[in-house]
């Protein structure tokens, strides 16, 4: 198993804190979870039905023509590579690491490519997976350009996967409305943006012929019927939408300019997380963790990810913990 943020038990134990006493920015998740609305028995006592509404409400949240729910976008992360044979894949790098993995475990020749080394790799490949924006990077890339990718990839029969998890913020960077486009996949995640990670749920944009064999290798019921009415309530609850995207975008903006207000300028970001490149990376990752602070370390490029404050006091936590940073390291 790949190393992921959010394990907020395991930092309690190793840093002898308990949990309720951490402030955790270790995931790029919205600090905010949308209210949960109140779940029918039926719900919990039935299997699910697919005609229920989620996929009608979240097409038109994404403005796409069909979508595929699943148990969290991870799940069809794992599958798609099921559905095509051997052959040669590129990963825009650094990203989500689940990515690159879930292509070499079924055998494909994968190889990690910077953004600008597309173009000199693209017409070699048979499938090109983008995180955008990028996951932990930030980086966003325009539609036209993403769209040229697909179709010089579609001509050959070739795939171009866009995970947009992190896209919520900014809907007109999504080509949700070209998912109808063979050979054109576009991942959603529900968590991140809606703060409901743990309801475990995702959607696959495509194509009808490509989702209806996803569909076969997901299997029925992968998405539960609490899980459906409660997708189906934030996708249309459409005043929490703006207000989501508000404080989250304001937020963002505030943790950049507090980082950089202690000298550490983020390389990148957006609505959800600010990512920094430093040369003290673990160092400030464990004197973070020493006062209930947990940040995602990526120690292979001595970088971190630094979450959202939920609120004032959240932030002048983590302004106090930069205070006592630079005292001890002026």
């Amino acid at each position: 198993m790949l190393e992921h943020g959010g394990r907020l038990s395991k930092a309690a134990d190793d840093y002898g804190i308990a949990e309720a006493d951490w402030l955790d920015l270790s995931s790029g998740l919205a600090p905010w979870p949308f209210p949960i609305p109140e779940i029918p028995l039926r719900a919990w006592a039935r299997l699910p039905e697919t005609d229920d509404g989620l996929e009608q409400a979240a097409c038109d949240y994404y403005g796409a023509a069909q979508v595929l729910p699943v148990a969290g976008s991870q799940m069809a992360i794992q599958l798609l590579p099921r559905l095509r044979r051997a052959g040669k894949v590129g990963v825009l790098s650094p990203c989500y690491a689940e990515h690159a993995e879930a292509w070499r475990r079924s055998g494909y020749i994968v190889r990690e490519v910077l953004e600008q080394e597309v173009e000199f790799f693209l017409d070699s490949l048979d499938v090109l997976v983008v995180v955008n924006p990028n996951n932990p990077t930030g980086l966003s890339l325009t539609p036209a350009r993403l769209l040229d990718w697909h179709a010089r990839l579609a001509q050959r029969g070739g795939w171009l996967v866009v995970d947009e998890a992190f896209m919520d913020n900014t809907p007109h960077l999504s080509l949700a409305a070209h998912s109808h486009l063979i050979g054109l996949i576009v991942l959603r995640s529900f968590g991140k943006f809606f703060g409901l990670a743990g309801v475990r749920l995702g959607f696959v944009l495509a194509e009808r012929k490509l989702l209806k064999l996803l569909a076969e290798q997901v299997g029925p019921w992968a998405v539960s019927g609490p899980t459906r009415v409660l997708g189906q309530a934030c996708l249309q609850d459409t005043e929490n939408h703006t207000r989501q995207r508000i404080r989250s975008d304001e937020a963002s903006e505030r943790l950049a300019a507090l980082l950089e207000r202690y000298g550490f300028k983020p390389q990148g970001g957006c609505a959800l997380f600010q990512w920094l490149i430093t040369e003290h990376a673990e160092t400030l990752h464990d004197f973070m963790a020493r006062r209930g602070i947990l940040l995602r370390l990526f120690a292979h490029n001595s970088s971190l990810r630094f979450g959202l404050p939920g609120d004032a006091a959240d932030e002048l936590r983590l302004a106090q913990a930069f205070d006592a940073y630079r005292k001890e390291h002026p």
